[in-house]
């Protein structure tokens, strides 16, 4: 790879990093060829993005991004990187828990969601948590549908109660 294409790999990563707020860095490594096609084919149903990325590359789009506080993730650029990006912040994270039920890999070596920083495969729980938008707008409507069904509930009741002792 010569320097140009390098410059444009990196000016190419920096406009993905600045166009998404939810990053996920990964560890293949020990995989075979089938079983990352496996992960990549799990993680395009999904409507996922994978994409192997050379760490020199990635740390220099990194420091070139409009976001400094992705700057904590080049400490987990060691090995081979899985550079993912995601619509929905706890997707990876669940296809990545699925796809380890028979594998020891991958493994999350930080992710980026919503300006917060998870270092570790240890923080794949608490991501595969996060509730997605509409998870959240779900269950803020569910919240406020609940005293108005109790009010309508104790309403019919207490029609239904009225028409019997008459």
């Amino acid at each position: 790879m010569n320097k140009t294409e390098k410059t444009q790999v990196i000016e190419e990563l920096v406009e993905k990093l600045n166009a998404n707020d939810k990053i996920y860095l990964a560890d293949c490594s020990t995989l075979t060829v089938e079983k990352v096609n496996l992960f990549r084919k799990q993680c395009f149903e999904k409507k996922v993005s994978v994409t192997v990325v050379k760490n020199t590359l990635l740390k220099k789009a990194i420091e070139r991004a409009n976001d400094s506080k992705l700057a904590e993730l080049i400490p987990a650029l060691k090995g081979e990187t899985a550079l993912i990006f995601t619509e929905t912040s706890n997707v990876p994270a669940k296809i990545i828990k699925d796809f380890r039920k028979g594998n020891s890999k991958p493994t999350l070596k930080a992710a980026y969601v919503e300006q917060m920083v998870f270092i570790g495969d240890e923080q794949l729980d608490a991501l595969a948590a996060l509730k997605s938008k509409n998870e959240l707008i779900a269950d803020v409507i569910m919240l406020l549908q609940s005293p108005i069904k109790r009010v309508l509930g104790g309403l019919e009741n207490k029609g239904g109660e009225d028409k019997t002792a008459a």
